[in-house]
């Protein structure tokens, strides 16, 4: 049996023929040979990959990048510095308010009705006394129309009652005293009932009068809250009136800074959607603090016409307090976490660090009463930096 695992033994040749003198040749037979084997098929050339580039990219980017930024060397971070120096600075309390008027008004009615006119309307100018609407007071006309009625009876009877005295008294000694005396009295009770109903027409009429509601003051319809055909009662306000004063400035002050508010200081107004300012003065400081709100209410009196309407949103800008040289450091520099408040100076390449004592004030910049003085380098930003650290200076 033949092992197929054993490679095959090629066959021998066979032997040479031999061929006589002069005869023919022998018929030419193959050699008996096994057949090559086929040549294999060549290979496909491989593709290249081109992850392996992008990877190989990568690793040259990240190398470079690593040389470049070098974690591991020790950074030394850069700031900026202030030369202090003594300067007019103005402590100033940034607050928002409104134009109001001065002495605003509500009127309400003094009697319930169906509201019949309204006469005034929105930004309407009213005199004082003038009709600005009118309730529905038929009710109130019968009790008028009554009440005269009821005089007019009352009067009559009086007139008789006085010439039946003047008749008696003429009559001299022909009329008896007694008769005289009833006389008397009926007269007397005559006038004292023409003047109690004479009373009862005066209240009605007064009466009467609430149903006609008119303007207390001169000055500007603000708010009208009523139309025709309404129920008006007495306890809504129909109408606010404004003065005609110039307007003014109302705002709250936090009561933190309650204190630092004084009658007379100025103040800068500039009205939303203008860039042109106003000058003002604190007119009226209110003698508590709400303490609903936990604010004060503070007024402001233009020094010029503010022309302007009731409602508008201004920002106002109160100098609470003014010094000629002063020296001064932004809020950034205060080193965070450090009681007493805390700086940092520039000591040639290190930061240094420097109590100070400051008015703490809702500002940008804060004045520095203690702890610096002029020709100190402050480092204008102490976030993230520590005592005794290495800094450099921008631009250098």
């Amino acid at each position: 049996m033949t092992n197929p695992d054993l490679p095959a033994k090629e066959a021998p040749l066979p032997p040479p023929v031999e061929v006589a003198p002069g005869a023919p040749p022998p018929p030419n037979v193959p050699a008996l040979r096994p057949p090559a084997p086929a040549a294999a098929p060549a290979s496909a050339p491989k593709r290249k990959q081109p992850w392996l580039w992008a990877l190989g990219a990568a690793v040259v980017l990240a190398t470079g990048g690593l040389l470049w930024w070098q974690p591991w060397a020790e950074k030394i971070p850069t700031v900026t510095i202030e030369t202090i120096a003594p300067a007019a600075l103005s402590r100033v309390l940034a607050v928002n308010g409104r134009v109001a008027a001065l002495h605003p008004v509500e009127v309400r009615a003094t009697v319930s009705g169906t509201v019949l006119e309204v006469v005034k309307a929105e930004g309407d100018s009213v005199a004082p006394g003038e009709v600005i609407a009118r309730i529905e007071a038929i009710g109130q006309q019968a009790a008028v129309r009554q009440a005269l009625a009821a005089l007019d009876a009352g009067t009559l009877a009086q007139a008789q009652a006085q010439t039946n005295e003047a008749r008696l008294v003429a009559l001299g000694g022909n009329v008896t005293r007694n008769a005289l005396e009833d006389a008397t009295s009926a007269t007397q009770s005559a006038d004292q009932e023409v003047s109690r109903l004479a009373a009862l027409l005066d209240q009605a009429q007064i009466e009467l009068a609430k149903y006609t509601i008119n303007a207390p003051i001169a000055g500007t319809v603000l708010i009208r809250r009523v139309e025709p055909g309404q129920t008006a009662d007495t306890t809504t306000a129909l109408f606010t009136l404004a003065d005609a004063s110039p307007p003014i400035v109302e705002t709250e002050v936090d009561e933190a800074y309650a204190a630092q508010i004084a009658l007379g200081q100025e103040a800068v107004l500039q009205l939303v959607g203008e860039t042109a300012t106003h000058l003002g003065r604190v007119s009226f400081v209110a003698p508590r603090v709400n303490p609903d709100t936990g604010a004060l209410m503070v007024r402001i009196a233009p020094e010029d016409a503010l022309t302007a309407p009731v409602g508008l949103t201004v920002t106002a800008n109160i100098v609470v307090d003014r010094q000629e040289a002063a020296l001064s450091a932004p809020r950034a520099a205060l080193m965070a976490g450090t009681d007493p408040p805390a700086v940092l100076v520039l000591d040639g390449t290190i930061a240094r660090k420097r109590e100070v004592r400051v008015i703490d004030w809702p500002a940008a910049r804060l004045i520095v009463t203690q702890g610096l003085a002029a020709g100190d380098l402050l480092i204008a930003d102490a976030t993230g930096l520590v005592d005794g650290q290495t800094v450099k200076v921008a631009g250098e």
